[in-house]
């Protein structure tokens, strides 16, 4: 290849004008370089939870079952430990928590001398990390826990120990227990209240709801209530406590500045279901104004009316005794878990109306709804 050179006298032109820059320029020489290590990469921002999701924990099947609302499939299944039940996701949405116990299955008037013997062991906190889908701790929890709530400053938790009757206080921080409370017999469900000041739960036994002081861990008041009370809701102001009786077909209403009951509101028995209303589950709605009550083996959800105070209407026929109850981030649907018949019923929330069942198998209990990116 033939290669052509500039003419010398471009050449020439360039280097005076060069030189005569150099001339003119005044700035001092710049320093000699030196090789600087280069600069540390920022640390990678912790990655975003997929979603939106729906949690259900398995009791029988030791995992917990993750749904995608948007296409309504089981995307995935994760191994967790013996009997989850409560779950719950955290305040920066980034884990979900799950009560795990190593007591066998038990129900009401079970001979436990019968049963087989307990593995401790099994009994923690699980946490399952929503980016990775993985568990990637277990806390102490007491023995046996049901349920749980945060506290307001996300840094405790408060655990329901059904076999030993107490309230466990779990810091975070230290993963450690700091205070076991003496509660009623078989405690269950556990709600902090909105203001964050106090945290209550049902006692199936004693037939009421202990109220503890956040701050000092004593029990403030006793609240009665209809037999076997299992979880309470509160309204979006935080001053009505409603609390599930599930062999009463109602709910116990209080005011949380007295802590007296104000009303009992009773679910009718519709002509077609199988068994009476047996309140369990129950979630308030995005806007307030209803609350959504899973009725358990009448296989259906009651409505209630906040500002009323009395029940709206039902949604029938939504799988066998729905227990476990969310409600997406959006408020449109509702989800229930079927424990015996081992499926999510999606229910819409305007109508009223059963919009499909998920089948997940084992034994569905608690759901946790995440709203992810």
């Amino acid at each position: 290849m033939r290669m052509t050179c500039p003419p010398l006298r471009i050449l020439w032109s360039v280097t005076i004008f060069a030189a005569l820059l150099a001339g003119c320029d005044r700035s001092p020489a710049p320093p000699p370089t030196t090789t600087q290590p280069p600069a540390a990469a920022p640390a990678p921002a912790p990655a975003a939870a997929p979603g939106p999701r729906v949690y259900v924990s398995d009791e029988t099947g030791s995992r917990v079952v993750v749904i995608n609302p948007e296409t309504r499939q089981v995307v995935q299944s994760i191994d967790v430990g013996k009997r989850p039940r409560g779950i719950s996701v955290s305040a920066d949405g980034r884990s979900v928590y799950v009560a795990l116990s190593g007591s066998p299955i038990a129900g009401p008037g079970v001979d436990a001398s019968k049963l087989p013997p307990a593995d401790r062991a099994a009994d923690g906190i699980g946490v399952i990390d929503l980016a990775s889908g993985t568990l990637v701790r277990k806390y102490q929890s007491g023995q046996d826990p049901e349920a749980f709530a945060f506290s307001k400053d996300g840094r405790m938790l408060f655990i329901s120990n059904e076999e030993t009757a107490e309230l466990s206080a779990l810091d975070l921080e230290s993963g450690t227990i700091t205070a076991r409370v003496k509660v009623g017999g078989e405690p269950e469900g556990v709600t902090t209240r909105p203001d964050g000041k106090v945290v209550y739960v049902t006692c199936e036994e004693t037939n009421d709801v202990r109220a503890v002081d956040v701050e000092t861990l004593k029990v403030v008041a006793t609240i009665p209530t209809g037999p076997r009370p299992r979880s309470i809701a509160f309204d979006q102001a935080g001053k009505i406590g409603f609390v599930t009786a599930e062999n009463a077909a109602s709910l116990t209403v209080f005011d949380t500045a007295t802590h007296k009951v104000t009303k009992t509101i009773t679910f009718p028995r519709n002509a077609g279901s199988p068994m009476p209303p047996r309140p369990m589950g129950q979630v308030i709605s995005v806007d307030g104004s209803r609350l959504f009550v899973s009725l358990g083996r009448s296989k259906s959800v009651g409505i209630v009316d906040i500002a009323s105070l009395a029940v709206t209407g039902s949604v029938e026929d939504v799988g066998t005794r729905p227990w476990g109850i969310g409600i997406s981030a959006d408020g449109r649907q509702i989800y229930t878990a079927n424990g015996p018949s081992g499926d999510v019923t999606v229910i819409d929330a305007a109508s009223g109306k059963v919009e499909g069942r998920i089948a997940v198998g084992g034994s569905p209990w608690g759901i946790a709804v995440v709203a992810g990116r």
